[in-house]
């Protein structure tokens, strides 16, 4: 049983942070990695900047751009992470688009994730029949999991084919739009957790997309495992840096 499937069996809800490796400063990813599990996350996503998202909003934008200024590379990023595992023991994934993987080349980035201890990858841009097809020997050969995502016009057939073909949680996007915070839920998103919730997935469902205070938090999680946090989390780095992320944690998760 690896890192992520551990914490999914613990009994809480899960509170994931998205941040882009890279930024506010290039050397920033490792503080950001090792502050985040001393306040409290039980995963991290680590973003590896792409300089043409589909899915991010604005922040995440603007955050990745930064970030390439910046100097990160996926090299560079590789470099930052050795050594991770002696100080972090929380899952740590991997976030990202599929084109600087295939860059790197697909089995030495897996492979160089799972020599650093990375547990999972999500890849928005990569279908799951090209994974099944191409890629996923490769993610079974160096223990990786593959962390799909499904949105409120997923089909049911689609959600339970990828249900199928997960090994860990689900990635369950709240909206049909971009990444972004907003104020919470409407009776439509609502909706959507509801009929969810209702197939017995044998998956567990982590929300992403919208969540960003301790009232979104707790509407995200009422039916689903845990839920994601990122560019509330961005908004945050860009303002008060590192230094902030205590007290952004304890605004989400006060207990």
């Amino acid at each position: 049983m690896n890192r992520i499937q551990q914490a999914l069996q613990q009994d809480k809800k899960l509170l994931s942070i998205y941040f882009t490796a890279g930024f506010p400063k290039l050397d920033d990813t490792v503080t950001v990695i090792q502050e985040l599990e001393k306040s409290g996350a039980d995963m991290i996503e680590i973003g590896l900047p792409f300089s043409d998202p589909l899915a991010d909003g604005p922040t995440i934008q603007e955050s990745s751009t930064d970030a390439l200024k910046n100097g990160i590379t996926t090299a560079r990023l590789f470099e930052q992470l050795e050594g991770i595992r002696k100080t972090v023991s929380i899952p740590l994934i991997m976030m990202g688009y599929f084109n600087p993987m295939m860059q790197y080349g697909m089995e030495d980035f897996c492979k160089r994730c799972s020599e650093l201890g990375i547990d999972g990858l999500i890849i928005p841009d990569l279908p799951l029949r090209e994974f099944e097809l191409e890629y996923q020997a490769i993610f079974e050969k160096y223990g990786l999991d593959m962390v799909f995502l499904i949105t409120p016009q997923t089909s049911e057939a689609r959600i339970r084919e990828i249900d199928a073909a997960s090994n860990s949680f689900i990635y369950m996007v709240s909206t049909a739009s971009t990444t972004g915070a907003q104020s919470g839920f409407g009776s439509e998103t609502t909706a959507y957790f509801d009929r969810i919730a209702s197939m017995d997935l044998k998956s567990e469902c982590i929300v992403g997309f919208g969540i960003s205070s301790e009232e979104t938090f707790k509407a995200a999680t009422h039916k689903a495992k845990g839920a994601i946090i990122g560019s509330a989390f961005i908004k945050m780095l860009r303002k008060k840096g590192t230094a902030g992320i205590g007290a952004f944690m304890k605004g989400i998760r006060p207990d």
